[in-house]
C-alpha cells in the first residue's frame, strides 16, 4: 500500500474529526432522551457509579497509542459535558427556570412592585392583638415597610403550644394593615385554608414544613394570589424549584421564593442561613428571592449583619420578626425585634431612608 502524502492525511484527519463530531452529537441525542426518560421516572440525572464502569471498560478496551490516563480524562469530560447538557435540559422545561425567562419578575400587588427594588415584610410571629399589630404597623409604615406579616394559623412543634388565633386573627391583620395601607401576609398550612386566607391576606405564605405539600401547592396556584414560598428545613435548590413548579403549573407565576436557614450540626443558631442559596437561586430563576433572617438565626443579636449579607448577595428582600414587646410574645419571643430594635436593624441595613423615599413616592 503506497504510502499517503501531507495532503491526503490532512484530508483524513479532517474526515475523522467530522465523524468524532457526529459521534459527539449521537451521544449528545441520546443522553437528551435518557434524560427525558429518567425525568419521567424521577431518577437523578447523574449517575457516578455507571460512568465509573463506562470508564472501567473503556480503559480496558483501550488499543492505544493513548495512555489509559489519557483515555479516562479525554471520556470524563465528555461525561462532564453531556450531565451539563442533560442538567440544561432538565432546566429549561421547569416554568420557574431563568431559562425559561431572561428578565427579572417583579411581582404585583396592591399598587406595589416586589422586586423592582429591595423590600422588608415585617410584623409579629403571630397576630396576639389589635393594639399589638398597631403598634408594629406604625413603626413599620413610619420606617418605610409596605408589608406587614402576622401569623393567624400557626405550626408548632408541639401541639399544645399557642396556635394562632385562627380567623379573627386575620381579621386583625387586614383591618390594621388596611389602616396604614399595607399589604398582608400570613401563612396557609393546609388545602382547606386556602378559599379563607385569600379572601383576608394579600401575600400566602407557605410555611417550610409544607414546602413539600404538594395539594396545597397546587391549590395555591389556583388562587390567583401572590405566593410566598419558604425553603424547607433539608431541602435541596432543586427540590425547592420544583416546589415552586407546583404553584406555576397550575398558572401561578406570582412568586416569592424565601430562603429562611437549612438545618445543620450547628447549635449557635437556630438554623444555618444559606446565602450560596441566594445567589444561586437568582441565577437559576426569575423570582424575586427574600431572606427571614429571623427564622435563620432565632437570635437577635446577629439579625443586621444577616440581612446586610442577604441583600450583597443578591436578595430582593428581607423578612424578619417584630414586636411590641418580645418578652410577652406568645411564639419565637427570643427571635422577634422590640420596636426600637427594630428600627436600628432597618438604620444598620441601610434601608430605612431609602424604603421610606419610596414610600413617599408611591404616595
Amino acid at each position: 500500500m503506497p504510502e499517503k502524502n501531507l495532503t491526503e492525511l490532512r484530508d483524513e484527519l479532517e474526515h475523522i474529526n467530522a465523524s468524532l463530531l457526529e459521534l459527539l452529537s449521537r451521544r449528545a441525542r441520546v443522553v437528551t432522551e435518557v434524560q427525558r426518560l429518567k425525568a419521567q421516572k424521577n431518577m437523578p440525572t447523574f449517575d457516578p457509579e455507571r460512568e465509573m464502569k463506562m470508564l472501567q471498560e473503556l480503559v480496558a478496551r483501550n488499543p492505544g497509542p493513548f495512555p489509559d490516563e489519557t483515555v479516562r480524562r479525554l471520556f470524563k469530560e465528555i461525561f462532564r459535558a453531556c450531565v451539563e447538557l442533560m442538567q440544561r435540559q432538565k432546566e429549561r422545561a421547569l416554568l420557574v427556570s431563568r431559562a425559561s425567562r431572561a428578565e427579572d419578575l417583579v411581582v404585583r400587588v396592591r399598587g406595589r412592585e416586589l422586586g423592582a427594588a429591595p423590600f422588608v415584610i415585617a410584623g409579629p410571629c403571630a397576630v396576639e392583638s389589635e393594639e399589638q399589630l398597631e403598634a408594629v404597623a406604625q413603626q413599620a409604615k413610619a420606617l418605610g415597610c409596605q408589608l406587614l406579616r402576622g401569623g393567624a394559623f400557626k405550626p408548632r412543634t408541639s401541639p399544645y403550644a399557642f396556635q394562632g388565633l385562627g380567623a379573627p386573627g386575620l381579621e386583625l391583620l387586614r383591618r390594621v394593615a388596611r389602616r396604614h395601607d399595607m399589604v398582608t401576609v400570613s401563612e396557609v398550612m393546609d388545602t382547606r385554608q386556602v378559599a379563607l386566607l385569600a379572601e383576608y391576606v394579600d401575600v400566602l405564605q407557605v410555611g417550610s414544613r409544607n414546602m413539600y405539600n404538594y395539594p396545597l401547592l397546587r391549590e395555591l396556584g389556583k388562587a390567583r394570589r401572590p405566593v410566598l414560598l419558604k425553603r424547607g428545613l433539608s431541602a435541596t435548590l432543586e427540590e425547592f424549584l420544583w416546589a415552586a413548579e407546583y404553584v406555576a403549573s397550575e398558572g401561578n407565576d406570582q412568586l416569592i421564593l424565601c430562603e429562611r436557614g437549612i438545618r445543620t450540626f450547628e447549635t449557635e443558631t437556630r438554623n444555618t442561613l444559606d446565602l450560596s442559596a441566594v445567589a444561586l437561586l437568582r441565577q437559576k430563576s426569575y423570582l424575586p428571592v427574600v431572606v427571614d433572617v429571623s427564622h435563620a438565626a432565632g437570635r437577635k443579636d446577629i439579625l443586621a449583619a444577616l440581612g446586610r449579607a442577604a441583600l450583597a448577595a443578591g436578595a430582593s428582600g428581607l423578612m424578619v420578626e417584630v414586636h411590641p414587646c418580645p418578652a410577652v410574645a406568645r411564639s419565637d419571643s427570643q427571635q422577634q425585634l422590640d420596636l426600637e430594635e427594630f428600627a436600628e436593624f432597618m438604620a444598620s441595613v441601610g434601608l430605612a431612608r431609602r424604603l421610606h423615599a419610596a414610600a413617599g413616592a408611591n404616595d
